[in-house]
């Protein structure tokens, strides 16, 4: 019985002290400042879990990504909402200098490709993701085939060539 007071008392004092800590303002929520690992270790963890359970609400993926009409469009895309500017493009696209000051860093998209479904790209495009400086490309007006083929073309990214992407997407 008295263990079980002492582990209590110990959660009482843990859940006061984290609310002081956060609610108190201890927090510092600068861009400029490293977030606590454990802090990180968690949002990264929430982040994965919770974009794993909801991109099963995702529509239905057309039927080839990889078809290259769709691929084409999709850089199109991806450049003109404004993707590359966070996360660039093949190894010369052009980026914006203010990426290199968010944090959490915004995703190697190439590394993405190969390590999440379509479905799962699908979802963090269009819904956003809180905490990351990731937009709602679906608040945006952005449709659903239009975010499609920007997961194909995200899909295919690892296998691009700068040559390919700067025919893709220059002015007509």
């Amino acid at each position: 019985m008295r263990l079980l007071a002492i582990v209590g008392a110990l959660a009482i004092l843990i859940g006061v002290g984290a609310a002081v800590f956060f609610f108190g303002g201890f927090f510092d929520v600068a861009e400029n400042v490293a977030n606590p690992a454990p802090i990180d270790w968690a949002l990264a963890t929430v982040r994965a879990a919770s974009v794993a359970r909801h991109a099963a609400e995702a529509p239905p993926a057309p039927a080839n990504l990889s078809d290259p009409a769709t691929v084409k469009a999709g850089a199109r895309a991806y450049a003109t909402i404004g993707c590359v500017h966070c996360h660039g493009g093949p190894p010369d696209a052009d980026w914006s200098k203010f990426s290199e000051g968010l944090m959490p860093i915004p995703a190697d998209l190439k590394v993405m490709a190969k390590t999440r479904t379509p479905a799962e790209l699908f979802w963090a495009i269009r819904s956003g993701v809180k905490f990351t400086g990731m937009p709602s490309f679906g608040l945006a007006g952005a449709s659903d085939d239009q975010i499609w083929s920007i997961v194909a073309f995200v899909k295919n990214l690892p296998a691009m060539s700068d040559a390919d992407y700067k025919a893709w997407t220059a002015t007509p």
